[in-house]
């Protein structure tokens, strides 16, 4: 193999029948240096592992069976295979997003379906074991919804640099802030509560400290910094540079290399807006907004210089050369067709 065909392994999350798509489990891509990726085929037959999380020394892999409310790990299997290591473990309704601890002491789970976030204690082989449900949440905004609660959305995680650990609830428009407490799971810290109605969704942590939330619904960008320790929102603005449609629904955010530019995927219009991030962190400025290559850019994922969007609906994942002076996308150079995309996560 040439070195132009050097290869790394990309993790494809799907949604298999149950959830309404076509693929039949965790997808397998070779990535080469060239930008290029090679589908290898399917890595695992299981249900709708709509999201992925690697273990940081481990060959194990993490997926939700979002339809079926539980967490399931595997370990590596050949070249590109996985197979389940231990029996799934329960979570709660519509999973839809596992993170690993980087110290790999545990699995955070989130449910979009009723609010839950879950932790799970790992072994030294990686496999789960103690099961933890954090407090529930309540709603930060209950007073201008007397009479009418609004469901709490649990939708992501992220293990943030201090060690403590960040949630979104979409439902109830705020971020949580835990530590984790060995054989206890995550304690409360505080949260921080974002606009009524804005759906915050994932979330980002750049070199600064700073953490950038897209929202769902608002389709902007919250920064969110700690002083003394306690986050606090100091910024917010449009995650696009030409506005947004009523049907659009921001899903994914995420850094270049350097840091110096965020990329936020937009359901419906499917675009890619590129922000540029700046000195210090604080703020985010729309550049421009990129034709996504496809139809539902669901998750996108910056590797090195190349920049992959997983379209869910129009079943391909499109690639682009990032310019490395305006962190704009150029052309695209390669278009892979593989079923029900939804997640893209690296192999260690």
């Amino acid at each position: 193999m040439t070195s132009s065909k050097q290869q790394t392994l990309i993790w494809t999350g799907t949604y298999t029948a149950d959830g309404g798509g076509r693929a039949e489990g965790v997808g397998a891509l070779a990535a080469h240096q060239d930008g290029t990726l090679e589908w290898k085929g399917t890595a695992v037959k299981t249900d709708s592992p709509s999201f992925i999380a690697v273990h940081p020394t481990l060959p194990v892999v993490y997926a939700v069976a979002e339809q079926r409310q539980m967490v399931q790990a595997f370990r590596r299997s050949g070249e590109f295979g996985l197979e389940p290591a231990g029996d799934p473990q329960p979570a709660g309704e519509s999973t839809c997003h596992v993170a690993v601890d980087p110290l790999g002491r545990f699995l955070i789970a989130a449910c979009w379906g009723d609010g839950q976030v879950l932790l799970y204690e790992l072994d030294h082989d990686g496999g789960m074991t103690g099961r933890f449900p954090a407090a529930p949440s309540l709603d930060p905004h209950g007073s201008l919804t007397p009479g009418q609660p609004r469901q709490s959305r649990a939708h992501a995680s992220l293990i943030l640099a201090d060690g403590r650990v960040m949630t979104t609830d979409l439902g109830h428009d705020s971020l949580r802030i835990w530590r984790y407490e060995p054989g206890a799971g995550l304690i409360a810290d505080h949260e921080v509560a974002l606009p009524f109605g804005s759906g915050p969704r994932h979330l980002v942590q750049h070199r600064s400290g700073s953490v950038f939330v897209v929202s769902e619904y608002s389709i902007e960008v919250f920064v969110v910094k700690a002083d003394a320790g306690t986050f606090e929102l100091i910024n917010r603005g449009p995650a696009t540079a030409g506005g947004s449609r009523a049907e659009d629904s921001a899903a994914e955010i995420c850094l270049d290399q350097d840091g110096n530019h965020a990329y936020v995927g937009v359901r419906g219009s499917n675009v890619i807006g590129v922000l540029r991030v700046g000195a210090d962190g604080t703020d985010l400025s729309p550049v421009k907004d990129v034709a996504s290559g496809g139809n539902w850019p669901r998750h996108h994922l910056v590797r090195g210089r190349w920049l992959h969007v997983a379209h869910e609906r129009s079943d391909n994942i499109a690639t682009f050369a990032l310019d490395p002076a305006t962190g704009l996308p150029g052309p695209l150079i390669h278009n892979l067709q593989t079923p029900s995309p939804t997640a893209l996560v690296p192999s260690n």
